[in-house]
């Protein structure tokens, strides 16, 4: 008999990028890989974001609009928050 394959979740990765065009297609490829994604434009709405659900990876832009990336990085370090991939 064999022994199935385990299925674990997809993973949650919340994409913060202020360029519309670059979050989209950033998000639509992971999602496209089996990741469960969410998209957010700024700090503002990653906040929002991650007040809703829980994530296991944002991914980060580091020059954003208001507070930039590497202000949002140190915030989420600080507070115990999810792995941060930055980017720019």
């Amino acid at each position: 008999m064999m022994a199935q394959p385990s299925v674990l979740p997809a993973r949650h990765i919340l994409v913060v990028e202020d360029d519309t065009q670059l979050r989209e297609q950033v998000a639509a490829y992971l999602a496209d890989h089996g990741f469960h994604v969410h998209a957010a434009a700024d700090a503002r709405a990653m906040d929002r974001a991650l007040a809703q659900a829980p994530v296991d990876l944002v991914v980060l832009d580091l020059m954003l609009p208001g507070e930039d990336g590497l202000s949002i990085c140190r915030r989420l370090s600080a507070e115990g928050g999810p792995a941060i991939i930055m980017v720019s």
